[in-house]
């Protein structure tokens, strides 16, 4: 299963990839440089394909966890100042994606959508300090009746483009796709103080499943 996001690019790929061995196996003589063409197409398609999937994830539901936005691997795991929402100390828990995680953002929690913008900015590594204030990136606050949560995609050096389907005031469930970034980068979650952190520097998460953060009523 594809993600939407990844049509047009899935059909170019392979459009590509079968046009090229085609004129390798019409204009090429040297039966070692066809099959070379096609092996280098060949893994060049299934790089496409493999970044742009969309695999199932069985969320289960609960108001007083959240589970962590992308797959990848925690980065950081900190107190700092967010100062574009809450304007005040949050803990920041980062989720860093390499280009061969799968790249779908999906809700942490099931709420409303109570901010949602787009900010242009620059292309740093996504593990720069200053690219999750400095990069393009996106920032969605989410509230249910337990708690206001704050997530950020981050774009990085290879992602140029990102995708959130977040929207102010609309309902959203709980591991729902909520966007896509295209060829890597990190998300950010801001959480209050003092919220009770379920994972570790290093670990690695998988978005719409692993909880990474529990609240108390």
């Amino acid at each position: 299963m594809f993600h939407k996001e990844g049509y047009k690019i899935i059909a170019v790929v392979l459009i590509l990839f079968l046009g090229i061995n085609v004129a390798a196996y019409i204009a090429v003589q040297d039966k070692l440089w066809i099959s070379l063409i096609f092996f280098i197409s060949l893994v060049f398609a299934i790089l496409i394909l493999q970044f742009f999937r969309n695999p199932k994830r069985l969320t289960v539901a609960d108001d007083l966890t959240l589970v962590s936005p992308v797959d990848g691997k925690v980065v950081v795991i900190e107190e700092v100042f967010e100062k574009e929402y809450f304007k005040d100390n949050r803990i920041q828990v980062s989720i860093f994606m390499s280009p061969l995680n799968v790249h779908v953002t999906r809700h942490p929690i099931g709420g409303i959508i109570q901010y949602s913008k787009y900010h242009a900015g620059k292309y740093l590594v996504a593990w720069h300090p200053k690219a999750s204030e400095e990069n393009e990136r996106t920032t969605v606050v989410v509230a249910n009746d337990f708690i206001t949560i704050l997530y950020r995609q981050i774009a990085g050096a290879l992602a140029k483009r990102i995708v959130n389907y977040a929207k102010p005031n609309e309902s959203v469930a709980q591991g729902s796709d909520s966007g896509f970034i295209k060829f890597g980068s990190r998300v950010d979650v801001f959480l209050p103080l003092g919220t009770d952190i379920a994972v570790s520097l290093n670990q690695k998460v998988r978005g719409g499943e692993s909880v990474i953060a529990r609240i108390e009523k």
